[in-house]
């Protein structure tokens, strides 16, 4: 009787194991917790096209957001791959990227905070690291210090085409 009470627990215990093998480890370790993030993060994910205000000239950027990678994008002389945090209690909202890799490779390692607001459909981001100023309250206090800015809106996924052409 002892023996078959043993094997039921060692089954009990390998069947609850194997239940949980394909969740997330941290997932219940963190729990509400990262609710807020996952839902920035969730508003953030996609592609944005834009421009730098007051740049235009300068050409198009684009920012692509998946999981926590940011891929910043101008033209070859101009892009960073990054991976970011959002802090939570701030505001306005804020993002540090950490550069992973970019065009000129001196800046590979730096953290650049910004600040940034999703209203309309449109990402408003500002950085805002490297001078004295301090963390602007809002994006219209970035805007009186003359802070670099990019409005970018979200673009759709081209769908492409698995249709073979129609011929005639």
């Amino acid at each position: 009787m002892k023996l078959l009470r043993h094997i039921i627990t060692i089954v009990c215990i390998v069947a609850t194991f194997i239940a949980t093998a394909c969740e997330d480890p941290t997932a219940k370790a963190n729990g509400a917790a990262n609710q807020p993030t996952d839902v920035k993060l969730q508003l953030l994910r996609g592609t944005w096209e834009g421009f730098m205000v007051g740049a235009e000239a300068d050409g198009k950027i684009t920012i692509t957001i998946s999981g926590n990678s940011l891929h910043f994008h101008r033209d070859t002389n101009f892009w960073f791959e990054t991976t970011f945090t959002l802090p939570t209690g701030t505001e306005p909202k804020q993002l540090r990227a950490t550069i992973k890799d970019c065009a000129d490779k001196k800046s590979i390692g730096e953290v650049v905070p910004a600040i940034y607001k999703i209203a309309d459909g449109t990402l408003t981001l500002v950085p805002i690291g490297g001078g004295d100023e301090g963390t602007p309250k809002s994006l219209e206090e970035a805007k009186d210090k003359g802070l670099t800015r990019y409005e970018l809106r979200k673009v759709q996924p081209q769908e492409k085409n698995t249709q073979p052409p129609k011929t005639k």
